[in-house]
């Protein structure tokens, strides 16, 4: 044992401990085996001391202290173990063992166990058992010590049919519990599927005898995942396992890499090789323990034989066997370069996984594709993307062997991206998958269903790339169809949906669709039918595949509204003037009772969409508001105020002057917004209606009753948000000036907007609101006090003050 004499007290550990942490030139698993076997020395040191000559008695190091990879702040798992001769002075030896530890600060998992309560207990617990699978020597005993591992060992493979289902249980009850490492943003690198309690599962596994992981890449994602662990462990100064989003710069900068974004994509390129690893793994699993059912059976029948496995064509040069895609054995890869793409289309089509050793074989084999593809390629890869579901599996199946970098080498710049948006449940690579398996259900409502499916796999391969991603995504699609054999006509199809694939719900919930000016410049960038039908399927299913929050019934209706009337325009027709819209029965109503008591005056109307079933119930889509109330200064900033008070989420604002009948005297205001609650049910609206009265006054201090609100509710960690971001859009209306908020969304934003815009003297006709996640984006359409848009340089001041007033 190396300097055990130096080490053996507190002391001499601790200082020990404390250099070899701080050396920077021994990291990773020297550092951790180091500092194991740093540990191994005290620990003897104490056990020599406490127990001089012992017989009967061993320490034993389990777990990941087992395996001797100890990061800076793990805990040290240890058992001592007795043959119960002397149960006493075992005490005795335990607390000289235990106390020194904690003296120290170091986590302690501790247990005091016979052979036999120790084999009891594993049987009892899984976890315990996992953890005496790693079972290693550091003093006393040695013969004791081995004599456990050989008999948990054997107890394990004995009662491997019956444990491995439970253990497989238990991994994926803990992947619900703490979802895919590969795609979290503040991943958990220890508990998350994909993580180093998966490598243990699957050490676990091939200890059984019954299966084995594949190896290849997973010794590296393991030893990645414990540098980025021992990284966190530095910089963070706590036993931690989860990458919280503010510490990961630091981390990075620990590990040398450039930025976060690089620590993510190389921990959620570790966690994929490992996932996917499991998947095999398991699947295997299964096979093995049906087998071993069946085969008794069988061979009775057979009189002993060895059955033959059934194998089922499923195309040329693929078929199946024991629920799997294999090779038939007359394939050659080597001379077939469709053959990947065949193999992942009727595995697709099939529902069935592909076979690890086809993949393998299929890669090593593989070529280029020439260019132009052949028709059968192109095709095979439609049939893939327009399999649904089981699309995703075998897209990382053919990607985790290379397949897919040889098919289309622009994906590696996508691959484990990470998107740092709370917005987006996957990185970009899976995102496209996804947006795929979505638009593979809109292939029946589309005239050109290949257009889409490609279009669905490339419209955000720009993200790899710097600047606007549509713009970098144009340009790569083009090349990207081009290669796969589609002729120059639809090449120019799906490079336009793919630069304008944000467009449809961009517009629709960020422009006055009233506004002919809105709808003529969709129809000139989409520039035909054809075309915005594939949008418009395109930018459901991207929205369903980014996640809940980008998609709605409201989102729908809105972007439904905005593809009929750019139908109507690329049919021929002009679309109406928004001046020539008439006031409605209800408005003048509204109108006239203001007048008649000098107040504002609403009503509350929900809105639905029409059930798809006629057993469904309608879908809400929100809640018409409508005020009415004489004109006066301060209107949108109050009313603003009143619906953040109550928690309501405005989606559209729309203002505008009334001209009341002959007769009657005075303007009014009216107010058509949309509405909904953030949660719980509406508030009345009498109660509206008097808040709203005394906000008019100024007997209600509005910007008071956010702050205390905001006060009471304490806000959590994480990244600061970039500051906000206003601007002109240029030719937006002939009607009005478009200024676009950028801004972190929060109750009250609305309100200091609208305060800030009437503190500038201009008239609101018109706001949309959108907001993703904790983004929003609003766009406000205000003229000058006679109705007309603002000069250009009146427009950027007013722009510059409201993002100050914001910033403030």
């Amino acid at each position: 044992m190396h300097g055990q004499a130096e080490n053996s007290g507190p002391g001499g550990y601790a200082a020990a401990r404390l250099r070899l942490l701080n050396e920077k030139a021994r990291s990773g698993p020297p550092r951790r085996s180091a500092l194991a076997g740093l540990t191994d020395d005290w620990l003897a040191g104490l056990f020599a001391a406490g127990a001089p000559g012992a017989r009967g008695v061993s320490l034993v190091a389990v777990g990941g202290y087992g395996r001797a990879e100890l990061s800076p702040r793990s805990d040290l798992d240890l058992l001592l173990l007795h043959d119960g001769s002397a149960t006493g002075a075992v005490s005795a030896l335990a607390d000289r063992l235990w106390y020194p530890v904690w003296d120290l600060g170091l986590a302690l998992d501790h247990s005091v166990r016979t052979p036999a309560e120790a084999r009891r207990t594993a049987g009892e617990d899984l976890k315990v058992q996992l953890g005496l699978l790693d079972a290693r020597h550091i003093a006393g005993d040695l013969g004791l010590t081995t004599a456990l591992r050989t008999t948990v060992l054997a107890d394990w493979r004995n009662q491997a049919p019956k444990r491995l289902p439970a253990l497989r249980e238990l991994c994926e009850e803990r992947a619900a519990r703490q979802g895919e490492l590969q795609y979290l943003l503040e991943p958990d690198l220890k508990e998350a599927r994909g993580g180093l309690r998966d490598v243990t599962a699957l050490r676990a596994v091939a200890a059984s005898w019954l299966a084995d992981a594949p190896r290849e890449g997973l010794a590296e994602a393991r030893s990645g995942l414990l540098d980025v662990r021992d990284a966190l462990h530095l910089t963070t100064g706590r036993a931690t396992d989860r990458l919280a989003l503010q510490e990961q710069d630091q981390v990075a900068a620990e590990l040398g890499l450039l930025d976060a974004d690089a620590l993510l994509r190389q921990v959620y390129e570790a966690a994929r090789v490992i996932a996917y690893a499991g998947d095999v793994t398991w699947r295997e699993v299964g096979r093995v323990l049906r087998s071993r059912s069946v085969r008794p059976r069988l061979r009775a029948m057979l009189g002993g034989g060895k059955p033959e496995p059934e194998r089922s064509p499923l195309a040329e040069g693929v078929v199946e066997q024991d629920g799997e895609v294999v090779l038939a054995r007359a394939a050659r890869p080597d001379r077939d370069p469709v053959l990947p793409l065949r193999a992942a289309a009727a595995a697709a089509q099939a529902g069935l996984p592909l076979n690890l050793h086809a993949v393998r074989r299929m890669a090593a084999g593989a070529r280029a594709l020439p260019s132009p593809w052949p028709a059968e390629a192109r095709q095979q890869l439609l049939t893939l993307l327009g399999s649904g579901r089981p699309t995703v599996d075998v897209w990382e199946a053919l990607e985790a062997e290379g397949l897919i970098s040889l098919l289309l080498p622009d994906w590696d710049r996508v691959r484990c991206r990470p998107q740092r948006n709370a917005v987006h449940l996957w990185t970009v690579d899976r995102h496209l998958i996804e947006t795929a398996v979505r638009a593979s259900a809109f292939t029946r409502r589309v005239s050109r269903p290949d257009l889409l499916l490609i279009a669905a796999l490339l419209h955000d391969i720009g993200k790899g790339w710097p600047g606007d991603h549509s713009v970098a995504g144009e340009v790569i699609a083009r090349d990207v169809a081009a290669r796969i054999g589609f002729d120059p006509a639809d090449v120019t199809v799906v490079a336009t949906l793919v630069r304008h694939h944000l467009l449809l719900v961009e517009t629709a919930t960020r422009r006055d669709l009233d506004d002919p000016a809105t709808v003529r410049s969709v129809a000139e960038a989409v520039g035909s039918p054809g075309t915005l039908e594939l949008l418009h399927a395109l930018t459901e299913a991207d929205a369903l595949a980014t996640g809940p929050a980008a998609w709605s019934s409201w989102r729908a209706a809105l972007v439904a509204d905005l593809v009929k009337r750019v139908s109507a325009v690329l049919a021929g027709q002009t679309p109406p003037d928004p001046e020539e819209a008439l006031p409605t029965a209800q408005h003048e109503r509204l109108a006239l009772e203001a007048v008649a008591t000098g107040a504002p005056v609403l009503s509350l109307r929900a809105q639905t969409e029409p059930a798809a079933e006629p057993s469904d119930d309608p879908e809400p889509l929100g809640v018409e508001l409508l005020i009415a109330v004489p004109e006066q200064a301060g209107v949108l900033p109050a009313v603003a105020g009143v619906l953040a008070m109550h928690r309501l989420t405005v989606r559209t604002a729309e203002l505008r002057s009334l001209d009341l009948p002959d007769g009657v005297d005075g303007s009014v205001l009216l107010l058509d917004w949309r509405v909904a609650a953030e949660y719980g049910s509406l508030p009345q609206a009498a109660r509206l209606r008097a808040d709203l009265v005394r906000a008019l006054d100024g007997s209600l201090d509005i910007s008071a009753r956010l702050a205390e609100r905001d006060a009471a509710y304490p806000r959590r960690r994480g990244v600061v948000a970039p500051p906000p971001r206003v601007t002109v859009a240029p030719a937006a209306s002939r009607h009005a000036t478009v200024i676009e908020v950028r801004a972190q969304d929060a109750p009250g934003l609305l309100f200091r907007i609208g305060r800030a815009l009437e503190d500038a003297a201009v008239r609101v006709r018109s706001a949309h609101v959108s907001t993703l996640g904790a983004n929003a984006v609003d766009a406000f359409y205000v003229t000058q006090e006679q109705g007309v848009p603002l000069p250009g340089e009146e427009a950027v001041a007013v722009a510059r003050k409201l993002e100050e007033a914001l910033r403030a």
